[in-house]
């Protein structure tokens, strides 16, 4: 395995790590998702260009906008929790109350 693809490995999963062990706040889980995204971005588009193959090229710019619409998203909740409950933790938030 070559450096560059064990540091991304490796990124990914420490970033796994830290959206199961760090459960207190609901933005260090919203930056440990937007990690993961990331390294395997980079990792598709390393991937795509050692494949010198065409149909792989549109494969990571799919990708970062799926990662685009998910951070949107994930920020959006994050203002509306912190609006309804008063802040980011998550022991604080309740899917039973409407």
């Amino acid at each position: 395995m070559t450096p560059i693809f064990f540091t991304l490995t490796s990124t990914f999963i420490i970033s796994l790590m830290g959206l199961t062990l760090n459960r207190s706040h609901f933005l260090s889980a919203l930056i440990c998702l937007e990690g993961m995204m990331l390294s395997l971005f980079i990792s598709i588009a390393l991937w795509s260009m050692m494949a010198n193959s065409s149909s792989w090229s549109l494969s990571p710019m799919i990708l970062l906008t799926f990662s685009a619409c998910e951070a949107s998203s994930g920020l959006a909740l994050l203002v509306a929790a912190t609006r309804t409950h008063g802040s980011d933790q998550l022991k604080n938030l309740n899917l039973l109350q409407c």
